[in-house]
């Protein structure tokens, strides 16, 4: 390919210009903890978080360019590297580690020390970053102009528009702080309820209702209104198909695994004893079908990279922009996590689990790296390889007598490092080809992605304790659909103590779903969530439809789009950074003192006032710039 031989990058490689500085690094952290916190928040509510990458750039160009009056490209390319890190390892982390929260409150085992989350966290990131450091020649470089890297190179187009910075960012600052307020007054104040609903008298086991939340109609709207509109295509079916259907047939009966009548229950019970595992099958069923649909796809990814680690590349010159870390010091880093996977007592896994991680470890990182190069890290696959690794895992443990809660724990571990590990992966090679665009050097980069997931790692563990001491996983305010999955599967094969028949249900619907040509994925998640989350969800992608239908040229409607992303990215972190704060009040007991009404406003003053966010939502993305 000659597009490698004929690409300058914007920043010349014999060009030093300032990169990795105290500035860039601090404001990158601050990012890394900052959205990482938040889409932990998003992910356990909604079973999906979305990129940091863009939002990162724009505020950091906003803080460095206008605040501190500052002007190099690299420096905000290195703080969105590192920021980008703590959205990548919470979406990792989430999908899996609640499980062990999980059996904790079913008092199956201890709840998880913060080192042993710091640990799992902090190796799964580590290695994620060293196993694609040797693929980034063969991906970033050789295959430029083969691969797209579509958030990447975005990315890289927003930083080199870079003197639109200041409005840009304005624009994520706004809804950062809209989201904020509309959190605390809603969720803190108690002024208006964020979830209104209508149980049908007449249609037994339906419920109708909808979350207010400025989150939902940010998802919403990065999402599109395809994606929307499966996830709620998915709750119809849970909502208006299944569960009705069991309170017409169920009658007075008592069915496994609920333990009461089932004409004596409430549509969210009937969510909680029948639709979870349904909704866990179908996600599970989801998670194979898009590995199995991506696996020629993933062995020519992994023979590829094969071939690429083993050419002799005769020039060695080290251009700054062809500078990595030393392979040799990749290796023994790479030794030294595995034999502490094995030898550290506060890490549930034996020789079998440590090489199990190494082996799945490099090969989905390799896979999760050039996935990214062709569909974008939002469409990666990576909860599908986590399933995989899991149900491997989970039986080799039980066949090497690594069985009961032992084995259950260590099961989850290995899932939780190899879903960490693919996140990560994917997230450094959408850095380094921002990076190779704007002229960044590769080495540093890494050093600031591993920081990234030092400090994320950190956090992460005190993250999910507030959120499981504020709400606890597994319920309407925090539904972990991906972690109670997992659990799920690691307890079937564990104890085969499952019921199998609900879960098998959830299974057919999926495949019925993948002959339909529906996105098994979004309409799974949409099945498993309770109906007014994807409720809100649909609300942000009507009004991308709407501002997408609208007439104007292309790059009019593209746009419109950018300023909608960006503004609902800050709708999305300042809601998450609210929730993180209510969950700190409400674990220390403070909770009830901010209320302002003991009784909130009726349900159709948050109608009123969530139509007036989308509004404003919509004339953002109108809005023309000077």
């Amino acid at each position: 390919m000659d597009n490698k031989n004929e690409f300058k990058p914007y920043i010349p490689a014999d060009k030093i210009v300032p990169e990795f500085t105290v500035t860039s690094v601090l404001i990158g952290c601050i990012l890394a903890i900052v959205f990482g916190a938040a889409n932990a928040y998003l992910g356990l509510l909604v079973g999906m978080t979305v990129s940091a990458s863009i939002p990162a750039a724009v505020l950091s160009m906003g803080i460095i360019r206008i605040i501190l009056r500052r002007d190099s490209i690299l420096e905000n390319n290195m703080v969105q590297t590192i920021g980008s890190a703590g959205e990548s390892l919470a979406a990792g982390a989430i999908f899996t580690l609640p499980a062990l929260f999980l059996w904790a409150e079913e008092g199956r085992i201890e709840f998880p020390s913060i080192l042993t989350i710091f640990l799992i966290a902090l190796f799964g990131g580590i290695l994620g970053v060293c196993f694609m450091v040797p693929l980034r020649q063969a991906l970033i470089v050789e295959e430029h102009g083969t691969l797209p890297f579509p958030e990447g190179t975005a990315c890289a187009e927003v930083l080199l528009a870079g003197e639109e910075g200041g409005s840009k960012a304005g624009s994520v600052f706004k809804g950062l702080g809209i989201a904020a307020v509309y959190k605390l007054i809603a969720d803190g104040f108690n002024v208006f309820p964020s979830e209104i609903g209508y149980a049908f008298k007449g249609f037994a086991g339906s419920q109708i209702g909808i979350q207010v939340l400025p989150s939902l109609a940010g998802v919403g709207f990065i999402c599109g209104p395809k994606i929307s509109s499966y996830m709620l295509a998915g709750g119809t079916l849970s909502w208006f198909v299944l569960m009705p259907a069991i309170a017409l047939f169920g009658g007075d009966a008592v069915i496994f695994p609920g333990t009461d009548p089932i004409s004596s229950m409430a549509p969210s019970d009937l969510w909680g004893s029948y639709i979870k595992y349904i909704g866990a099958g179908a996600v599970a069923a989801g998670g194979v079908i898009s590995l199995i649909k991506t696996f020629p796809l993933i062995i020519r990814t992994f023979k590829q990279a094969m071939k690429s680690m083993s050419k002799k590349h005769a020039n060695t010159n080290v251009l700054r922009t062809q500078q990595d870390l030393p392979m040799p010091l990749l290796l023994v880093m790479m030794l030294v996590i595995v034999v502490l996977i094995w030898l550290v007592p506060t890490f549930p896994v034996n020789p079998i689990g440590a090489l199990i991680i190494v082996v799945f470890g490099f090969f989905f990182a390799s896979v999760s790296s050039r996935m990214v190069g062709l569909i974008g890290s939002s469409n990666n696959p990576v909860s599908g390889m986590a399933i995989a690794t899991l149900i491997i895992a989970t039986l080799l443990l039980k066949v090497t007598g690594a069985d009961g809660t032992t084995g259950m724990v260590g099961a989850i571990a290995i899932g939780g490092i190899i879903c960490i590990v693919a996140a990560i992966a994917g997230d450094t090679s959408q850095d380094l080809k921002t990076g190779f665009i704007v002229g960044a050097t590769p080495k540093k980069q890494q050093i600031g992605e591993m920081l990234g997931v030092v400090v994320s790692a950190a956090a992460i563990g005190f993250v999910l304790y507030l959120l499981n001491e504020a709400w606890g996983y597994g319920t309407d305010k925090i539904p972990a659909a991906q972690a109670t999955m997992m659990k799920l599967l690691v307890e079937g094969i564990m104890d085969a103590n499952l019921p199998w028949a609900l879960i098998l249900i959830g299974v057919f619907v999926a495949v019925v779903a993948e002959i339909l040509k529906v996105p098994v994925m979004p309409f799974a998640v949409g099945m498993y969530l309770p109906f007014s989350l994807s409720a809100g969800i649909m609300a942000g992608g009507a009004v991308r439809f709407i501002v997408e239908k609208i007439k104007g040229s292309d790059a009019e409607k593209k746009a419109r789009g950018d300023r909608g992303v960006l503004f609902t990215s800050g709708l999305i972190a300042g809601e998450g950074i609210m929730g993180i704060i209510l969950a700190v009040l409400a674990v220390v007991g403070a909770a009830d003192r901010i209320k302002l009404l003991e009784v909130p406003l009726p349900q159709f003053v948050s109608l009123i006032i969530f139509i007036l966010l989308l509004a404003y939502l919509f004339r953002v993305c109108m809005k023309k710039e000077k």
